[in-house]
C-alpha cells in the first residue's frame, strides 16, 4: 500500500527504527530519534542495493518518488544508481576545484613555491579580489564578454592601467588553466586591444644636480622615525627598488667584502643582484645597525620587527619634507642616479643598466656582464657617493662630462 504524506508525517518514533513502505521499492526509516530517511531497495546484477534519497521533511514524498523513478531509468538503461551517485559526488567536487577562484589561487600558491616574491603573490591576490564575479564560474565557461565587463568596471573608475595588469593577471590564470585541462583557451588573450590604452607617466624624479643637493639636505634634516631616515640616506646610494629596500636583511650585507646581495626571491628580475657599497653606504649601515642589527630586517616596521616598513613610508616621508608626488618619490632615486651617471659620460652605459638590475638579453651575456662590470660598478658606486656628498654640501658643482 503506497505512503501517504499524513501518514510519514504522523510516524512516532519507537524504541527501535522501523520501516514504512511505499511502492517501487520506496520506503522510509523511522530513527528511534525521530529522523526519517527516505530509501530505495533495488537488484542490481544479482545484488540487493540500497540507494539514500534524502530525509523527510527536507525532501517531500513527491520529490522523493522522483528521484526513485529516476534511479529505476538508470536501471533500465543498465546502469547503478549508487555508483551514479558516487560518480556525480565525484565530479561536482572536482568542478568545485575549477572554479576560476580555485584555479587562480592554486596559480598563486604555485608561484609561491617557486620564490616569487611575496609583493608579487600579495598584488595577485588583488587583482584576483578585482575580479569577484568570476569567482565561482567554472573556468571552462567564462566567456570573454563576462571577463570584459568585469575589466570595463575597474577602468570606469579612472583606473585604466590597473585594468591591463588585471587582464593580464588573469591571462596567466587562463594559460594556467589550459596547462592543467581545466580549460581550452586563454579567453583574456583577445582583450588586449579592448582596453583604454593608458597614458604613460614616469615616476617623479629630481634630475638636477642643484635640487638633488637640496633633496640630500632635507633628508638630513628629517626628524621622522629614524629607521625612515636612515632608509633615506641610504636610498640615493644604492638606487635598488623601493621594495629591495624595505626588504633588506642583515644577512644579506657583507661588510668585509662592501658587498649587499640581494637574492633572487626578492628582486624583480628572480636572480641574485650584487650591490657594491660605496664607504659612505657602510658607514649609514653601520649606524642603522646599532638601531636595528645584527640580525633580522635592516628597515623593520613600527608595529612589528618581524615585518618591513610600509611601501609608504618613504614616499610619506618624502611628502613630510615638502615634495610633491610629481617631483620625487622613492622610486625616483633610481631616475636619479641613472640620468646623471649617464649624463657624467664617465660610465658605459651597460655598467649602469647592470647597477640598476636591468636584465641583459641571455644567459652568457648575463653571466659575461656580471664578471666583466664588477670592478666597474664598485669605482662608479664610490665615484657616485662622492658626488653626492659634493652636491649635499652645496659646494660648486663641476660640469660632469669633462
Amino acid at each position: 500500500m503506497a505512503l501517504t504524506d499524513s501518514a510519514i508525517k504522523n510516524a512516532k518514533p519507537k524504541a527501535t527504527q522501523y520501516k514504512l513502505h511505499d511502492e517501487k521499492g520506496l520506503f522510509a526509516i523511522i530513527r528511534p530519534t525521530g529522523g526519517k530517511l527516505w530509501r530505495f531497495k533495488y537488484r542490481y546484477q544479482g545484488k540487493e542495493q540500497q540507494l539514500s534519497l534524502g530525509t523527510y521533511p527536507e525532501v517531500s514524498l513527491k520529490d522523493v518518488r522522483q528521484r526513485r523513478d529516476e534511479a529505476r531509468q538508470m536501471l533500465d538503461e543498465g546502469k547503478d544508481p549508487g555508483a551514479e551517485k558516487k560518480r556525480a559526488k565525484l565530479v561536482k567536487a572536482i568542478s568545485a576545484g575549477n572554479t576560476f577562484k580555485a584555479v587562480a589561487e592554486e596559480y598563486i600558491e604555485k608561484q609561491g613555491r617557486e620564490g616569487r616574491a611575496e609583493a608579487t603573490l600579495v598584488k595577485a591576490r588583488w587583482h584576483l579580489s578585482l575580479l569577484k564575479a568570476l569567482h565561482p564560474r567554472p573556468i571552462a565557461d567564462i566567456e570573454p564578454v563576462e571577463l570584459l565587463a568585469e575589466l570595463r568596471k575597474v577602468e570606469n573608475v579612472g583606473h585604466h592601467e590597473a585594468a591591463r595588469q588585471v587582464r593580464a593577471f588573469a591571462s596567466r590564470v587562463f594559460c594556467y588553466g589550459v596547462a592543467t585541462t581545466r580549460c581550452k583557451q586563454d579567453v583574456a588573450a583577445p582583450l588586449v586591444k579592448a582596453l583604454t590604452t593608458p597614458k604613460v607617466t614616469h615616476r617623479a624624479a629630481i634630475l638636477e644636480p642643484v635640487k638633488v643637493g637640496q633633496l640630500l639636505r632635507a633628508i638630513d634634516g628629517f626628524e621622522g622615525q629614524i629607521t625612515t631616515k636612515l632608509a633615506l640616506r641610504l636610498a640615493p646610494h644604492v638606487f635598488v627598488r623601493p621594495g629591495e629596500l624595505r626588504h633588506a636583511d642583515w644577512s644579506e650585507i657583507d661588510f668585509a667584502n662592501a658587498k649587499w646581495i640581494i637574492p633572487s626571491a626578492k628582486t624583480k628580475m628572480r636572480r641574485d643582484h650584487h650591490v657594491p657599497l660605496s664607504p659612505q653606504s657602510l658607514a649609514i649601515l653601520e649606524e642603522a645597525r646599532l638601531v636595528t642589527g645584527p640580525t633580522g630586517l635592516i628597515f623593520p616596521g613600527l608595529r612589528t620587527a618581524k615585518r618591513p616598513m610600509s611601501e609608504n613610508t618613504l614616499n610619506a616621508a618624502l611628502r613630510r619634507m615638502g615634495y610633491s608626488k610629481e617631483e620625487m618619490t622613492a622610486h625616483g632615486f633610481r631616475a636619479t642616479a641613472s640620468t646623471l651617471l649617464n649624463e657624467s659620460g664617465k660610465w658605459r652605459p651597460d655598467v649602469i643598466e647592470r647597477a640598476l638590475a636591468h636584465v641583459e638579453p641571455g644567459k652568457i651575456r648575463r653571466a659575461y656582464n656580471h664578471a666583466e662590470y664588477w670592478d666597474e660598478r664598485v669605482a662608479m658606486a664610490h665615484w657616485w657617493s662622492e658626488h653626492l656628498d659634493t652636491v649635499r654640501d652645496g659646494a660648486k658643482v663641476i660640469p660632469l662630462v669633462a
